[in-house]
């Protein structure tokens, strides 16, 4: 790679810098996994292979677990599925039931120690670490979180066959840390959803910073490093371990617990944009009394908490009947920043378009990003992500001139952050191409434009929006990095 070299980073341990001069949307490298498996709640509906969620899968005959769209996938997942396919018969035969298996942390550092056994720690000359110099911070673990490593040992050794290579237990452990501080979320075909989690081992060099100066996203089953911006040689390659909506002190609460280690970037240390993260609405240039700020803020995280138990019983209309209510008394008190508040629209906009109150979704979504765009970096992915959902979202409601306007910032943003080749971005282009279309007509006549799109609405009645996925790809380093 001749863009990117290691180095020391002065308080950080081993990191990357340019060694060239770097453009927005620049790849800096592109990494296939070392390894990589399904989650555990996932693995009867997504191929164990290409990661794609499929309605229906083949299962594997033999040992039961591994699932795939077809005999293709299964001859392509065979290279890693033939070691373990005879461990999952022989841990959880009972019977003729060969269903059982090891929980995700186990199976993929199986799938690790393996590859290691037969082709060593550095696969090729693009890997720029081996997986014996990573961090394991197993001495940081607290007592709780070395307990569920120990049972998890346990049950490895118990998985691993007696016929492979046999390893000594601090090694085994080292591998089990470096999942714990490193694993990444792999998502599925369109990179809306976590599906499962992998090890790669050069986005492993790559520090954190909350106002970071590079993306990474997951495309064609590769990690891309991507740069957000002008990135000068000799500089930093950083990324965000965690969401910049979040103040200061939670920030800093996750990366200590999650990732071993104080943040001292310069929007921790100074506490950049905290005040509008929390704040009060201004009037006429009067601010809302602190007092009752507090108050609201306190009975928004209440509400929040209510809020996202009805969502997890799948409850949507107490959802809404939520949202509506505490948005009643937020509007009125919190700043259109406060991240309470954005949580509140964010939520409704997504279930009001689930249960087709399309008009409500879009008045919520043009709420939500507007004060995203007072938060995030002007090219952040979830920024993209937002203003696309809501661009789509004001489409559906017939405001084409705000949706089209939506769809065309989203695009410039993922063109940036998920690049052109990107399924969401390809899906964006088909959109702003179809919303440029429709507001030509719009603008040579709105009556009829009007009228068309009524009388297609009534003949190919909308799609059902998606039912509101609980986990999405929020946040891509599934612990900790490093």
């Amino acid at each position: 790679m001749d863009n990117i070299e290691v180095f020391d980073s002065p308080g950080k341990g081993r990191g990357l810098r340019a060694t060239k001069e770097l453009l927005s949307g620049d790849v800096l490298f592109s990494e296939p996994p070392f390894a990589a498996v399904v989650f555990d709640s996932l693995a009867d509906k997504i191929c164990h292979s290409c990661f794609r969620r499929q309605d229906k899968l083949q299962r594997c005959g033999q040992c039961k677990f591994a699932q795939y769209c077809d005999k293709t996938c299964q001859s392509a997942g065979w290279k890693e599925h033939k070691l373990e396919c005879g461990a999952i018969k022989a841990f959880g035969a009972i019977g003729d039931n060969f269903s059982k298996a090891p929980n995700e942390n186990i199976r993929l550092a199986a799938r690790i120690m393996w590859r290691l056994d037969k082709e060593g720690g550095v696969m090729s000359d693009m890997q720029m670490t081996s997986l014996d110099d990573l961090e394991n911070h197993i001495s940081d673990m607290p007592e709780d979180d070395l307990k569920e490593l120990k049972v998890d040992i346990h049950n490895f050794l118990d998985y691993w066959p007696r016929n492979s290579k046999q390893h000594r237990v601090d090694d085994i452990s080292h591998i089990f840390g470096v999942i714990n501080c490193n694993g990444f979320t792999v998502s599925d075909q369109r990179g809306l959803n976590a599906v499962g989690v992998g090890l790669f081992p050069n986005l492993c060099l790559v520090n954190h910073d909350c106002w970071p100066n590079c993306t990474v996203i997951l495309n064609h089953g590769k990690i891309e490093l991507r740069a957000l911006g002008k990135i000068e040689p000799g500089e930093e390659v950083t990324v965000s371990y965690v969401d910049f909506l979040n103040v200061t002190e939670d920030r800093q609460r996750q990366l200590k617990m999650h990732y071993f280690f104080d943040c001292t970037c310069e929007h921790c240390k100074g506490h950049i944009k905290d005040d509008l993260k929390m704040g009060g609405k201004e009037v006429d240039g009067v601010k809302v009394p602190e007092e009752q700020v507090k108050e609201v803020t306190e009975y928004s995280l209440q509400m929040l908490q209510k809020m996202d138990k009805a969502r997890l019983e799948g409850n949507y209309h107490e959802v809404i009947k939520i949202c509506r209510e505490c948005m009643e008394k937020q509007e009125p008190v919190l700043a259109d920043t406060h991240i309470y508040q954005l949580r509140m629209w964010s939520t409704a906009s997504e279930v009001s378009a689930y249960l087709q109150f399309i008009d409500e979704a879009a008045d919520y979504a043009r709420k939500m990003v507007d004060g995203y765009n007072k938060l995030y970096h002007p090219c952040n992915a979830h920024l993209g992500m937002a203003t696309m959902r809501a661009g789509v979202t004001h489409w559906q409601a017939g405001k084409i001139e705000v949706g089209h306007g939506m769809i065309c910032k989203a695009y410039a943003i993922l063109q940036r952050t998920h690049g052109p080749t990107h399924p969401i971005t390809k899906d964006l282009e088909a959109m702003r191409m179809q919303t440029e279309m429709e507001l030509r007509m719009f603008r040579e006549n709105e009556y009829i434009y009007k009228s068309m799109r009524e009388a297609a609405l009534k003949n190919q009645p909308m799609n059902m929006m998606n039912e509101p996925m609980a986990e999405s790809v929020k946040n891509l380093f599934r612990r900790q990095k490093k």
